[in-house]
């Protein structure tokens, strides 16, 4: 068997932890309280800032800045089928999401949803990432994964590199609910968020049913011109 070294330091791992280390991954993650709506760190344990309290933010969980260390290996979890990572970051996201039960910021979700691809992306990249963290949080926490009641109805092209408003167009309409979902709470499972279009694209199909949505992914950007 190959020595289990952490993909960051390089260093053996001695645990059970398998892709990074118990040093490297701390170090990634939040210190302290991220408020939900843009990601910057606030100052109280609290669900949103005070310019997020103003708008209808969706609450994203993440355990960790996309451009803090981690958001490399998250990409390569899609790009170079790197699943080494997935448990140990799943892991944290847990845990994270425990935290916000402890300060009342978060009520778990009756059941999670994977943010889907078409099925042409899907032939031709073999898994969906998504469904793949989706999977671990629902063995992990005993939540129910809906799969097939939202699909992704165009091949739209790649979100990464595209403008705000050129990404708005490209998921316009792009995602149909094909089962009809009578949940309080659910929650998206994606690997990353950057500018919320895609999650929030996906929120307005629950919008009849008046279904809470609350979004879980392994990384998150910061939200731009947000302070």
């Amino acid at each position: 068997m190959l020595p289990n070294r952490c993909l960051m330091c390089h260093q053996h791992i001695f645990t059970a932890l398998r892709g990074i280390c118990g040093v490297c991954l701390p170090a990634c993650c939040y210190q302290g309280d991220i408020c939900l709506g843009c990601g910057r760190q606030i100052q109280l344990p609290m669900a949103f800032c005070g310019k997020c309290m103003l708008t209808s933010k969706l609450k994203i969980v993440a355990p960790c800045s996309y451009h803090q260390g981690l958001g490399h290996w998250v990409g390569q979890i899609k790009y170079q089928a790197q699943f080494a990572v997935i448990d140990v970051l799943v892991d944290a996201l847990i845990e994270r999401i425990n935290y916000l039960i402890r300060i009342d910021c978060l009520t778990l979700p009756q059941a999670l949803i994977a943010v889907p691809l078409h099925k042409q992306r899907l032939q031709q990249r073999g898994f969906n990432q998504a469904w793949l963290i989706a999977k671990a949080l629902s063995t992990r926490l005993n939540i129910p994964l809906l799969d097939d009641c939202l699909i992704r109805t165009r091949a739209t092209e790649p979100q990464a590199g595209l403008s705000g408003k050129r990404r708005r167009k490209n998921l316009l309409n792009a995602f149909e609910l094909v089962t009809e979902i009578n949940l309080q709470r659910i929650a998206l499972i994606d690997d990353v968020v950057t500018t919320g279009t895609t999650v929030n694209e996906i929120a307005k199909l629950f919008m009849p049913t008046h279904t809470q949505v609350q979004v879980w992914c392994l990384a998150r950007a910061e939200a731009p011109n947000c302070s």
